[in-house]
């Protein structure tokens, strides 16, 4: 029995009551504009975000800041957590990261007992720092002994889960299809999890226009459903 699974399985657990559910992170858009319609274009949304998006910026944080914690770098959370704000451009995407994120600790902090987690609290409710999902994951996930693989797997499939529930909804797609392309993720989360057990600090924030510019016209629909 590993005690780490069962606080991996908590931690990750799409349904966790941080409010991810009212965020697309620009699938909306998409459904609106007809660029995601069926099975395959949801499936090419997906996987898009995975690897082209999340991979060089909130996984390759989060694994990141696992490291902070097995050395109790304040600093190095500090500069990941500016980065962070940097990296996300559309504002939306950044208030959505720091709800998340602040709920997440507010779940976490008390059974956690870490020092690193209260001093990232701490600093975050004195404006200091912002506070992301993607750190609070990370360090979370440090301060319960979760390896940094299981750690980053956990991430993305709570990731992938999320906007394949959204395109169920949105598109909409049947339970069938959704857990069918669900499970065909599998093989993608598996690489990009080996690719960010180093990640490349140059490529964090690589450009991904295409996202970007959906979730920015994600303010300004007509009508809208989810908060980003």
């Amino acid at each position: 029995m590993n005690p780490a699974l069962i606080r991996l399985l908590q931690l990750s657990d799409p349904a966790l009551p941080v409010g991810g559910f009212s965020h697309s992170a620009g699938l909306e858009t998409y459904v609106q504009l007809g660029i995601v319609k069926d099975t395959s274009t949801a499936e090419a949304f997906v996987r898009g975000m995975l690897s082209q998006n999340i991979h060089f910026t909130d996984a390759a944080l989060v694994s990141l800041a696992c490291d902070a914690v097995t050395t109790m770098q304040l600093d190095a959370i500090r500069q990941l957590d500016d980065l962070c704000t940097a990296v996300k451009l559309p504002k939306e995407m950044r208030l959505a990261s720091q709800k998340l994120g602040v709920r997440l600790i507010k779940i976490f902090q008390p059974v956690c007992n870490n020092e690193l987690l209260n001093q990232y609290a701490t600093a975050i409710q004195e404006k200091k720092l912002t506070g992301h999902y993607c750190i609070a994951f990370g360090i979370i996930a440090g301060a319960l002994q979760i390896s940094k693989a299981d750690a980053l797997t956990g991430f993305y499939y709570n990731a992938a889960a999320g906007f394949v529930t959204n395109s169920v909804k949105l598109v909409p797609l049947s339970q069938q299809a959704g857990q069918e392309l669900l499970f065909s993720l599998q093989p993608l989360i598996i690489q990009l999890v080996q690719s960010n057990l180093q990640p490349d600090k140059e490529m964090i924030g690589v450009c991904c226009p295409g996202f970007d510019i959906r979730s920015m016209q994600h303010e300004q629909l007509y009508s809208r459903l989810y908060m980003s």
